[in-house]
């Protein structure tokens, strides 16, 4: 994707940038204090570094980071940023405390295995703060459900949202009752519920194109979850898939014959199986990654699998 399709500005200095595959979107404001909401992947700091002086900003430059949750999707780059510039970070009370106490199970990062470094955070944001980037004010959604630190940004006057993973086109981010609770799915329902409420003309999400049916998009959330508090075994596999194809992004390929046996030994993959499908590991493996590869999500070559290119 050229840089041209991959920018767009939103508002007077404020750019949306897109990512392809499931890394995180992420924005920049330009001005007297260069601003980031979220960072991308570790792995992909080159590619986020060139993409920012395409806007004509280093990372020494950047003056505040806001990062809508902990995931490595969406802080991945915070560490060298922050290094480089002394940078201020801030997130949601929740994310706060997990970072800076050094907490890599709740934010994922230990139980999925996934390639991310502690940063300090130095302001803690709650629902209703506002947060100002350059003149433009948002206002902050403390949306829980897929993080317990998840936020989203809303400007009422633009009915602009940028939703990070509480809000997608046509799914919903992956659930992690593991870490985040058997409340995960009802406090995605009553954050996608609170949505109901906004007067929304576009929406910039966390993974994926900016669209406009949000009214759409919500009930296509609520639907899902419904569908998942009605069979626990959809959300498992939805999770695991999704899961499977994160660990390929991170990793960039897996070989054929490893790939099992390197789920096996994460916490994730045998938890997941044995809460969702009694234990079942290689029956599971197998069905998750031929649905994958029908889908196009993973393909194969040359005895790896490698994860697919986002249309």
């Amino acid at each position: 994707m050229a840089d041209k399709q991959r920018i767009r500005e939103v508002l007077e200095n404020f750019f949306f940038i897109r990512r392809g595959a499931l890394n995180a979107n992420h924005f920049v404001y330009r001005g007297e204090s260069n601003i980031l909401i979220d960072t991308g992947y570790l792995g992909a700091l080159r590619e986020t570094r060139e993409l920012l002086d395409h806007l004509g900003l280093d990372f020494s430059r950047v003056d505040s980071i806001l990062s809508t949750h902990c995931h490595c999707d969406h802080v991945g780059a915070n560490q060298v940023i922050q290094q480089e510039s002394g940078c201020d970070i801030a997130m949601h009370h929740i994310g706060r405390h997990f970072i800076n106490t050094r907490d890599a199970w709740s934010t994922w990062w230990s139980y999925y295995r996934q390639e991310a470094r502690f940063f300090r955070v130095d302001q803690g944001l709650g629902d209703g703060d506002t947060f100002s980037v350059g003149p433009h004010t948002f206002r902050v959604l403390y949306l829980p459900g897929h993080s317990a630190d998840g936020l989203a940004l809303y400007h009422p006057e633009e009915k602009l949202l940028l939703s990070s993973d509480s809000l997608w086109e046509n799914d919903v981010a992956a659930i992690t009752e593991r870490v985040e609770g058997s409340r995960a799915l009802f406090s995605l329902r009553e954050s996608l519920q609170r949505l109901q409420g906004l007067d929304v003309q576009t929406v910039y999400p966390g993974h994926g194109r900016p669209f406009s049916d949000f009214r759409g998009a919500v009930e296509k959330g609520l639907s899902k979850v419904e569908s998942y508090l009605g069979d626990k075994r959809k959300a498992g596999r939805d999770q695991i898939k999704k899961i499977m194809v994160y660990t390929l992004l991170m990793r960039k390929r897996i070989p054929e014959d490893r790939f099992f046996r390197d789920l096996m030994d994460t916490p994730w993959f045998p938890e997941s199986v044995d809460l969702y499908f009694q234990g079942r590991y290689r029956e599971i493996y197998r069905a998750s990654i031929q649905d994958l590869l029908t889908k196009r999500a993973v393909f194969r070559k040359n005895g790896f699998f490698w994860p697919g290119v986002a249309p």
